[in-house]
């Protein structure tokens, strides 16, 4: 990833090290987790992530699930599919919305069940334009098994 001279400096000034410095680069927004029923194996992980240089998400890891990938969801005529994506592109300045029905963190083999109000620690594998793998660490918000969505302020009518 690239680095501007400000965040360098910024990082050497706090005393972090460069490769601390590159999570600089990336904004993620409100992170969180779909909860989960005693025995359920699977569930979704969501956020916001922009890159301001430009980066590629390649993997994810969390320790309360065997595994996880980063998945699909779209119409194929006139199914919805799934699938396993090894490769999610996050261009410069332009936010990529990982959603219910789209793009997400699939965790699967869940190790307990997820209920609202816990945390979720998730590791976010992150290639730059280097090429070099970095790991960003990120804490995700369990929110209700219906959530279809990061909560919406109240609305009454």
């Amino acid at each position: 990833m690239k680095i501007s001279a400000n965040v360098l400096s910024l990082a050497m000034l706090l005393g972090m090290s460069p490769l601390a410095a590159l999570a600089a680069d990336l904004d993620i927004k409100d992170p969180w987790v779909r909860g989960t029923v005693s025995g359920q194996q699977a569930t979704g992980a969501f956020m916001e992530i922009t890159s301001k240089s430009g980066a590629v998400l390649v993997g994810a890891a969390s320790p309360v699930a065997g595994v996880s990938e980063i998945h699909e969801m779209k119409m194929d005529g006139g199914v919805m599919k799934m699938r396993a994506v090894p490769r999610l592109d996050l261009p410069a300045g332009k936010p990529v919305l990982l959603g219910p029905g789209g793009y997400h963190v699939m965790l699967m083999n869940l190790k307990q069940a997820l209920k609202k109000g816990d945390t979720v620690p998730l590791t976010l594998q992150v290639e730059g334009k280097d090429r070099k793998i970095e790991s960003i660490e990120v804490v995700a918000k369990v929110h209700d098994l219906t959530a279809s969505a990061a909560p919406a302020t109240e609305h009454k009518h």
